[in-house]
């Protein structure tokens, strides 16, 4: 043999990766190939392209192992530092995070043949199989001989057993009991090198092939049963072997090397057939699915494609190959019995053959024997068959013998059988048929597109009519199993690829499908056509199934139209057309009650176009069209009922719900009471109850009513509506709800729904009034009632204040709010009844209001935390109810934008701001954001306004009046003195609460025990020190020696009874204890002007030193006491 040339020029390269490439492989579907690389990346390739699908990111380290699932689901890969990754086939999606399978490098994996388990070897020493569902590790790890690193790992064809290369030796597992069977030396190992590298089996897992290490290049072929080397070594390689594999028919292998080259084999006779040569070391290759190229990479970073020498090919039965261009060299006879369905006869006829020709080549003859035994379902004898064909390589051997191992379950022997099939035709549709009768339904259809599409010397209209046929079948299966809807499908690609007519002659054409498969193709087409009308109507496509069967009917020629006329009249079995129209109308009605409209439309349209209309049919199409907003028509429809039955009800009714949605209410309205007339001039007793159910227009209006004057109970009296800009009284608020559309819409909801209550009609109203109040500070002029009322407040002149309340109404309005509020224009200040009303509400409005805008005018844009505090805003006396009431609030910077950039709903749910707020004005934050009026905590209350200044002085006290839970007359000009001390006078007396007589400051002329401003309470109020419990009893124990049990029993009982604070008429009444004075003295001052000084003795008391700026006169000390500061005294035994 001459000296072979190493090819250096590839078919093509695939180049993406930036590093070594380590592992390859292809995928079943020839379509797809992936690569591991040291750049610590997978890649999915389209092997027709040659473009990158998916670039797989998700190792840390460089990616050395790699395997493909045997059905192209799953892809798993291990890197350098032990972590595995599985992957999606199909997507190149990660299934699972990094999995830290092993300690090392993960060299090798490889899936077993059914796909259950997942080998991983490694150079942590172990070799462990995971579960493909759970991915969990089964069972204990394989630990090698002397602890060596597995460099590969793969399991025989059977799945039996499982292969280990390993440093020192090969050793053989066998997979279910874990037991080592075997284990022998390989190849020869010199000091620091390893022996074995790489592995393959034969495909019929007879033998064994091993790759050696730089010391032993070479490969050593294995018997499987004795493993005992077959032959002298393969030698060509001067270096390491890193990867071995095998063509899928068993009759060539490639290796590849670090001496940069991929070597092909002849397994026959061990001779080197091709080289082809790379620019660096080569780490990885495998065989194309149909054994055509090689794809092999390596240090070059890339994956180059090599095409396998045409002529060593099965060169040995090359010629006979060429005479088996047809799937059935059969004799005549027997070609008919096929055809007939006499498969007995074709049976007898084709052993025959074979007795007659024992000493001949019978390879075909079993070959058709065998698909007569499939055809009748006889597997054990068409395997046996098959099996003798194959001793023959042939297309129709290989098919046979597919088609006999499906039938017997084994699919993955049978797709070695298909694959190698592939080699002898060219791309024969033929063969998908073959796989669709294995079951192999997805796969033959694919195949078929693929043959058609992709080899133009094919027989297109072959492909077509397989195709055809295949979804027919398909199509069939489904109807059987009930999956109409994927019937459908099936049959309308049947339809679809039918590019033959109706009298197109291709049974006799493909009369080798007839006599193969028992196919009729006569009726192929006619099946296909009325098989989708069935199918369609099956899935309750109804429309679909008579748009099919009139375009059945508009191409089919003359002769198949007269079947086809019969079929749809039921002659030959259902009749479709009736059936259909029964279905339309249950249908339409189930799919009305359903809530899909759609379908409902789409029936009752189908049964009005074929006339089968009636009242109930349009009324319930507009019902549907009104669900689905289609209101002109739906109106149309009502319009038709009452053409139809005009004395009926249900016109009216449907024709309301139309005009209701299309929002032309005053004729919804009057078309609801024509109805209301029809039911109680209906002559059946069962109608005219339904009158019952509604309510007449006045009814409903007056419901609405009672609502609309509790809501506004609790509203100011005047508000801005903001669409219009003006501002409007009761009355007009009342008249704009009425003339809009929410008005008309809850009127026509209570008249056909009273059952609903008054809760809808409350949360309408309430929704539609809500109103957005202001808080601010007073500027130097603002607008009042005179300057606002009848005017747009939009069109006045944008100048001073007016220029806060425009932007405040235009901010409600964008934020869809239809009222707003106002202090300063919306109350009349010289209507005093109106001014009492107005403040002593206003705390009530606050509360209710939907939003509390606070608008701080000295607080530039994009002002950072700490201005609110800052802002004049929070020193005013009236803002203090204003935070404090409503439920919603948002502060304003001066540019009407949010604080803070706060853009949140409500800024008492903003931790920062309620932080800020409550450091500014010492309110605790849970009282800023839920406060609830009341005399509680009043001392504290009162600090909170201390620092607060108004403008007109009585305000300071009646800013409080909503704080405090009370009502009290305003009397402007009063002095605040005297407003102060109303307010406080009635704190004491309704509550009891003397902690606001504790202040500092001066007098107040209304009572001299309260304070003449607000200011006075700025001080914290005087606290009782709180004791232990050690401590009060160790007071109570000093006090049993001091004084005497009657003494303190007599002081505690008038503690006891004494009476509560009352506060009338400008008087204080407080609960007193006398105590007789027995001296006063006056002592010196330390300077001229300080005040006089007296040292007081009375009986029961500690000596006493009063300060006071007048002279002192002779007294009685008496000293207030309250109930609640009285503790339970304990005097010990002998107490009462």
């Amino acid at each position: 043999m001459s000296q072979l040339v190493p090819s250096t020029i590839p078919l093509r390269t695939f180049e993406d990766h930036t590093d070594t490439i380590r592992a390859v492989a292809v995928f079943p579907d020839r379509r797809r190939m992936v690569t591991g690389s040291c750049d610590k990346t997978l890649r999915l390739w389209d092997l027709r392209t040659g473009l990158v699908l998916k670039k797989m990111e998700g190792h840390r380290d460089e990616v050395w192992g790699l395997a493909v699932s045997r059905n192209g689901q799953i892809i798993a890969s291990g890197d350098e530092s032990g972590e595995l990754i599985v992957w999606h086939g199909e997507t190149g999606e990660p299934l699972t995070q990094p999995v830290k399978a092993h300690s090392n490098r993960i060299n090798s994996l490889d899936f077993s043949p059914d796909g259950t388990v997942l080998a991983s070897g490694s150079g942590d020493r172990t070799t462990k199989l995971w579960c493909t569902k759970s991915w969990q590790m089964q069972g204990n790890p394989i630990h090698c001989a002397n602890y060596d690193w597995v460099h590969c790992v793969r399991y025989s064809p059977s799945g039996e057993l499982l292969a280990l290369p390993t440093d020192s030796n090969i050793e053989i597992y066998n997979v279910g009991t874990r037991e080592r069977v075997a284990k022998f030396e390989g190849h020869t190992k010199f000091e620091g090198h390893t022996a074995n590298y790489s592995l393959v089996w034969t495909p019929d897992g007879t033998r064994l092939l091993s790759g050696g290490n730089i010391d032993d290049p070479t490969i050593r072929e294995w018997d499987a049963s004795t493993w005992k080397q077959l032959g002298d070594p393969w030698t060509g390689h001067t270096k390491l072997i890193t990867a071995i594999t095998i063509h899928p028919a068993g009759t060539l292998v490639v290796s590849v090397s670090n001496d940069k080259q991929v070597r092909l084999w002849r397994l026959s006779d061990r001779r080197t057939m091709a080289i082809f040569q790379h620019s660096g070391w080569v780490k990885c290759v495998t065989f194309s699915m149909d054994g055509k190229h090689i794809l092999s990479g390596g240090a070059d970073q890339m994956i180059s494609e090599w095409e396998v020498p045409k002529d060593t090919l099965l060169e040995d039965t090359s010629k006979d190959l060429k005479s088996e261009a047809q799937i059935l060299a059969i004799n005549t006879a027997a070609r008919n019995a096929f055809i007939a369905g006499d498969l007995s006869t074709a049976e007898q006829l084709l052993t025959q053959e074979i007795v007659a020709n024992l000493d001949a080549n019978n390879y075909t003859s079993y070959a058709n024997r065998s698909l007569v035994m499939a055809r009748k379902q006889d597997w054990d004898n068409a395997l046996d068959d098959a099996t003798k064909s194959v001793m023959h390589p042939s297309l129709t051997g290989y098919i046979s013998q597919g088609i006999a191992l499906c039938g017997k379950g084994q699919v993955r022997d049978a797709r070695t059988a298909f694959d190698l099939a592939f080699m002898f035709t060219n791309e024969d549709p033929k063969i998908a048929i073959a796989m669709f009768n294995a079951e192999r339904h997805e796969e033959a259809i694919s195949l078929v597109h693929e043959l058609a599409a992709a080899c133009p010397n094919n027989d297109t209209l072959a492909c077509r009519a397989v195709e055809a046929y295949l979804y027919v079948q398909l199509g069939i299966n489904s109807l059987n199993c009930a999956r109409y809807d994927e019937a459908v499908d099936h049959f309308t690609a049947a339809v679809k690829c039918s590019t033959f007519s109706s009298k197109s002659d291709i049974h006799s054409t493909y009369e080798d499908l007839v006599v193969l498969f028992g196919w009729d193709l006569k009726s192929l087409w006619k099946n296909g056509h009325q098989q989708l009308c069935d199918a369609l109507r099956r899935a309750g496509r109804l429309e679909e199934a008579l748009e099919s069967y009139r375009y059945m009917m508009d191409i089919v020629d003359e002769n198949t139209k007269a079947s086809c006329f019969d079929w749809s009249n039921g002659k030959s079995g259902v009749p479709f057309k009736q059936e259909c129209n029964t279905i339309y109308l249950a249908n339409g009605d189930a799919a009305l009650a359903e809530s899909d409209y759609d379908r409902a439309i789409s029936s009752y349209s189908v049964m009005i176009d074929l006339n089968f209309a009636s009242e109930t049919i349009f009324a319930n199409r507009s019902k549907a069209r009104s669900a689905k907003l289609l209101w002109e028509d739906a109106l149309l429809d009502a319009q038709k009922v009452i053409e139809i039955n005009p004395s009926s009800h249900i016109g009216y009714e449907v024709k309301h719900a139309a005009l209701h949605g299309a929002q032309r209410y005053d004729e919804a309205v009057e078309a609801f009471q024509i109805m209301l007339s029809k039911l109680d001039r209906a002559p059946n007793t069962h109608i005219r109850k339904l009158r019952e159910q509604y309510l007449s227009f006045s009814e409903a209006a007056g419901v609405i009513r009672e609502v609309i004057h509790v809501q506004l109970n609790i509203a100011p009296l005047r508000l801005f509506n903001t669409t219009t800009g003006l501002l409007c009284d009761r009355e007009a608020q009342i008249i704009a709800f009425k003339t809009g559309k929410e008005y008309k819409e809850l009127l026509l909801t209570t008249m056909k729904h009273p059952d609903l209550g008054t809760e809808h009609i409350t949360e309408a109203v309430a929704t539609y009034f809500r109103c957005v109040m202001l808080s601010h500070r007073w500027e130097e002029k603002e607008p009042l009632l005179q300057d606002i009322k009848d005017k747009v407040v939009y069109e006045l002149e944008a100048a001073g204040s007016l220029v806060k309340l425009q932007s405040f109404c235009e901010m409600a309005r964008k934020a869809e709010y239809h009222w707003a509020w106002v202090d300063s224009c919306c109350i009349d200040q010289h209507n005093n009844v109106e001014v009492q009303k107005s403040l002593n509400t206003m705390f009530a409005w606050y509360h209710h209001s939907a939003l509390t805008a606070v608008y701080l005018s000295d607080v530039p844009p994009s002002s950072k935390s700490g201005a609110l505090a800052k802002s004049a805003w929070n020193t005013r006396g009236w803002t203090v109810p204003e935070f404090l009431a409503p439920k919603v609030i948002r502060f304003y910077q001066q540019d009407w934008t949010p604080y803070l950039d706060d853009h949140s709903h409500n800024h008492k749910e903003s931790v920062k701001i309620m932080d800020e707020l409550e450091d500014a004005t010492g309110i605790e934050a849970r009282a800023l954001i839920a406060f609830q009026p009341g005399m509680r905590d009043a001392r504290e209350k009162l600090q909170w306004a201390s620092t607060r200044v108004t403008t007109v002085p009585e305000d300071i006290a009646y800013s409080l009046f909503g704080i405090f839970g009370v009502q009290l007359p305003i009397l402007y000009g009063e002095n605040k003195e005297h407003a102060l001390g109303r307010l406080l006078q009635e704190i004491v007396a309704r509550s009891g609460d003397i902690t606001a007589l504790t202040w500092v400051g001066r007098p107040s002329g209304f009572n001299s025990c309260l304070p003449a401003d607000i200011s006075s309470y700025a001080a914290p109020p005087f606290t009782l020190p709180s004791f232990s419990e050690d401590e009060i009893q160790t007071a109570v124990s000093s006090l049993q020696n001091t004084v005497a049990v009657e003494l303190a029993s007599k002081l505690h009982s008038q503690l006891d009874n004494i009476s509560a604070p009352r506060f009338a008429n400008c008087r204080l009444h407080l609960p007193c204890i006398a105590f007789r004075v027995t001296e006063v003295r006056r002592k010196r001052s330390p300077t001229q002007e300080s005040p006089f000084v007296y040292g007081v003795k009375a009986d029961g008391l500690r000596d006493l030193l009063i300060t006071t700026e007048e002279t002192l006169v002779q007294f009685s000390r008496a000293r207030p006491y309250s109930t609640d500061i009285l503790p339970c005294p304990s005097m010990g035994p002998s107490a009462p």
